[in-house]
């Protein structure tokens, strides 16, 4: 494939993450991404996004099995995950981190082991589809040529 057609794939696949599916917030994502210093900088945080991410959830899944549950446990999990998910941007993450809180405050164990799978399906999408725009990046990279950052920011 031409590295031509590949860099539009990226732009497209781009903006769908941002303007239609609602994946990110743009202008949290993009700032770093314009350093031409650490072209590397974005990809490391996210992927310390999902490896810390990981550990929380596993951890929330754990609290909320006990028999007495400890809601002070489940807030902080809850709140690290919806403040680290707003750091990079991961906005479908972060809204479904918050609706979690409203389920937390009541103390409610069904609504919150709802709102966990949610929580979990909503990272689980945004990981695939950062992973895929990392890969298709790279591609690029690897055929000889780059993502501009006037690519990326035209939208």
């Amino acid at each position: 494939m031409e590295v031509g057609q590949m860099q539009r794939w990226f732009v497209e696949f781009t903006k769908s993450l941002f303007m239609e599916e609602g994946f990110l917030q743009w202008s949290i994502f993009a700032a770093p991404r314009q350093d031409d210093s650490n072209p590397d900088f974005v990809v490391e945080v996210v992927c310390l996004f999902f490896q810390d991410s990981k550990k929380l959830l596993n951890d929330l899944t754990s609290t909320l099995e006990q028999q007495d549950v400890d809601f002070k446990k489940v807030d902080a999990h809850v709140h690290q995950l919806k403040g680290s998910s707003s750091n990079i941007g991961a906005q479908r993450v972060k809204n479904a981190c918050a609706v979690f809180c409203n389920f937390w405050e009541d103390q409610n164990l069904g609504g919150c082991m709802r709102c966990l799978q949610q929580v979990k399906q909503e990272f689980y999408l945004a990981k695939n589809k950062l992973e895929t725009l990392f890969t298709m990046e790279r591609q690029i990279v690897a055929a000889g040529s780059s993502i501009s950052a006037m690519e990326i920011t035209s939208f």
